[in-house]
């Protein structure tokens, strides 16, 4: 079904739309609000940035104790549910090894929404990096251990885009 120019790609209690091209702010929880572990977040903060910059430009992230907030664009012929779908379940299975634990690690549905023309990325950028100090995790984002930019950490990759 097309609603303009947006495909709805899948359906669970949330719309989830598709536009090719267009940058993504994405959340996703862990089932029952289950607080990760400091290696925990290590793992998944590394499955996020794992596929940066081949299936996607990561312009963000951060992994809160419960939660996930990602800023990303997928590359073209790339498409926002396999990307969530790859890193949610890598970031289960090393959690649940490393932790010699099993089950369920993430809810199954994540919000995802299309970044408008218009919106200022440098201004979810910071809402998405300033989170943990909202949250009393550090006094400066750079105070957060599980953050990740493109304009700072993203440096020390090779090939980031000017």
């Amino acid at each position: 079904m097309a609603i303009g120019s947006d495909t709805f790609a899948y359906r669970g209690r949330l719309p989830h739309l598709i536009n090719e091209g267009r940058t993504y702010f994405v959340t996703f929880c862990t089932k029952d609000r289950k607080i990760l572990l400091a290696e925990a977040r290590d793992i998944v903060l590394d499955c996020c940035v794992h596929d940066h910059p081949s299936m996607y430009w990561l312009e963000c992230a951060v992994v809160m104790p419960d939660h996930v907030h990602m800023l990303l664009t997928p590359n073209p012929g790339e498409v926002i549910p396999p990307i969530l779908s790859r890193i949610k379940g890598a970031s289960a299975h090393r959690v649940n090894r490393r932790l010699d634990a099993s089950g369920t690690l993430w809810q199954r549905e994540s919000f995802d929404r299309i970044v408008r023309k218009g919106e200022d990325l440098a201004e979810i950028a910071e809402y998405i990096c300033d989170n943990p100090v909202r949250k009393g995790l550090g006094a400066r984002a750079d105070d957060y251990r599980w953050i990740w930019r493109s304009w700072v950490e993203g440096r020390l990759l090779a090939g980031v885009r000017a």
